[in-house]
């Protein structure tokens, strides 16, 4: 497949604004020069809530929406506003299959109060887009990376994330386009 032919979907799910699946789109776009349309909205998943956890289990929330009708799309992304775990981790800020199909993105926590303030807007929308990017990254089969200003590093909370710029390092950039069939 060609990379002018790839779409990546971006699919809202749950009470996520209106606004996030656009910049999601438009960092797909703008910085890996794909295609990307937002797909219609869809409800969260039932039984994916664990009762113990108070928390989406990622996992389970992943597998139903691989079930999802998207043929025509070479990834998708799925946006959320709940909160979600994986057995190793209390939250994670998304996941993705390596080399997969789908990947969910988690603005629950991207949007968290400190010290009594809530972030700014703009911060929470770049916060989005580096998950976004991060996980997409992961679905062209990237794996984590030790260069600290790479946006496939790996962020254990918000500062680390903050602190990761919008871009892949020059390895990580060749890997991407190796994958996505650019010279």
């Amino acid at each position: 497949m060609n990379s002018e032919k790839r779409i990546i979907g971006v699919v809202p799910v749950g009470k996520v604004p209106e606004l996030v699946p656009k910049i999601i789109a438009a960092h797909i776009s703008g910085y890996l020069k794909l295609s990307a349309e937002i797909l219609t909205p869809l409800e969260l998943p039932a039984g994916a809530f664990d009762e113990i956890q108070l928390q989406y289990d990622a996992a389970k929330v992943l597998r139903s929406f691989e079930s999802g009708p998207y043929d025509n799309y070479d990834k998708v992304i799925g946006v959320f506003d709940v909160d979600f775990f994986i057995p190793t981790f209390a939250y994670v800020f998304g996941e993705a299959k390596q080399g997969g199909k789908h990947a969910l993105v988690s603005l629950f926590r991207l949007a968290t109060v400190k010290k009594g303030h809530n972030p700014p807007a703009a911060i929470v929308c770049e916060r989005v887009a580096k998950v976004a990017l991060h996980e997409l990254g992961h679905l062209y089969n990237l794996f984590h990376c030790e260069d600290q200003k790479c946006l496939m590093h790996y962020s254990g909370g918000l500062a680390d994330l903050d602190n990761i710029p919008m871009h892949y390092c020059r390895y990580c950039n060749t890997y991407l386009a190796d994958a996505l069939g650019r010279p």
